[in-house]
Parts: structure tokens; sequence; C-alpha cells
């Protein structure tokens, strides 16, 4: 549950606590579980009511734990449940309240599909979201979408579903769309993550060959960890570039 503002005060309320964070401190303390979150991300859930940091006298950002917590469960079910910001806002919101709720299931899982765990040894099957799912997650139409894919941002599988990270794609397009970024200015952000996967893929592809199984599923956690620090690096170069400080 959000805490309480100091003497009663709600969003907007200048901050007291010295325990309090700063944006920066708080995107510090998100990067290690969400590498692909950036001060903007934070700002944007703000905006859109997700969590309502304290302000100081000249209207800088404190945030609380119970901030700091609800911001990681609002980029979890973003990242877990490809759930569109409206309803997570609700979902949190009536929790808050006391309210027994069931957490809205819009991202397609194995388990709901009744398909079997992978055997040891084997692959995993990469999980995957069907079409109408991912309308639904990123609130766009048809139209919108057949646009994207034309730029080559979202593309299906052959049997027409996608795969899951395509739901932040989505949502990162849509959010890009409100400062006048269109979906055809993306075309050469694909192309620098096609080629950072190709880096990645060089690196770990001698671990998916290996015979050993164990191995072979050590090039997926090894994969994670290299996209998680390109991610890192892309965003900071491109901080550099713009000459952008975090506070």
């Amino acid at each position: 549950m959000r805490q309480t503002r100091s003497g009663g005060a709600g969003h907007g309320a200048a901050a007291t606590d010295s325990g309090l964070m700063s944006i920066g401190t708080v995107l510090n303390v998100l990067l290690d579980e969400f590498p692909e979150v950036t001060i903007s991300k934070i700002r944007f859930l703000e905006s859109e009511g997700l969590v309502e940091p304290q302000r100081t006298p000249s209207g800088y950002r404190k945030f609380s734990d119970g901030d700091v917590e609800r911001l990681g469960h609002v980029l979890r079910m973003q990242r877990d449940h490809y759930l569109p910001l409206k309803v997570i806002r609700e979902y949190l919101d009536a929790l808050e309240r006391g309210e027994a709720v069931e957490l809205p299931a819009l991202g397609r899982h194995r388990e709901a599909e009744g398909e079997p765990e992978p055997l040891a040894g084997q692959e995993p099957t990469a999980a995957r979201i069907g079409r109408d799912e991912l309308l639904a997650a990123a609130g766009i139409d048809e139209q919108e979408l057949r646009e994207w894919e034309s730029y080559g941002l979202l593309a299906p599988l052959p049997d027409g579903a996608y795969v899951a990270e395509s739901a932040t794609v989505a949502s990162l397009v849509v959010e890009l769309g409100r400062f006048g970024i269109e979906p055809r200015h993306l075309r050469a952000v694909k192309a620098a993550a096609d080629r950072e996967a190709g880096l990645v893929e060089q690196v770990v592809a001698p671990l998916k060959r290996h015979r050993n199984p164990q191995t072979r599923a050590h090039a997926e956690a090894r994969s994670k960890e290299l996209a998680g620090l390109t991610v890192r690096l892309h965003a900071a170069l491109v901080q550099m570039s713009l000459g952008v400080r975090l506070p």
C-alpha cells in the first residue's frame, strides 16, 4: 500500500523526510532488475498516475520506499504480463483499497495454454503473445500495427503470434509517439538493435552449439546478461551524445 504523505498531504506535497530518494537514486535501484528503465520512463509512469512522488519546495521529485516498490510492481507487470498501464493502475489501486482482485491475464503463458515444460537439456520455448493480445496491451489498432510491421519494428511468427517482448516494444513506440517521434523515425533504432543482437549472438554461439545441455542452458543466461549490458551501454551513449546528466 502506498505510504501516506507527511501531514496528510497528497500529490505534489513538499518532501521533508531525509530518507526520501531522488529520481536518480530510484533509477539506480531499479536498474538491476530492469536494465531498460530510464528517468523518462519513471516520469512517464508518474504522468500516467502510476506513482505519486512528493515534491520539494523547489519542485524536485522525492520518492519513498513505497513509491519504489510500486514502480517495481508496475515494471514487473508490464514485463511479465504485458498489461497496459491503465489495467495495471486499476489493479494496484484496487489492492491498496484492500479489495480482493485477480491479476488480469493478457499475456500468453505456457501453463495457461497447457503446453508442457521443456525437458532437461531441451531449449526453452520463447513466451508468445497473440495478435489481439498485442493490440490490447499496446492500445493500438490493426492499421497502426501493420504500419509498425512495415518499418520492421514488429514481426509476427509463422503462426501469426508474436514473441512476448513485442508488447514491450509496442508500449515504448506508443510512449515515444507522445513526443512526436513517429514509427518511421525508429528504423535506425531497430537497425542498431539488430547489430547489437548480432554481436551478442557471436559471443554465445559457441555455447549454444555445445553438446553439453548445461552449457547450452548457460548460453541463455549469458545472452540475458549481455543484453542487459548492451542496453545500459546504449542508453549511456545516447545520454552522453545529448549531454544529458542524470540527477
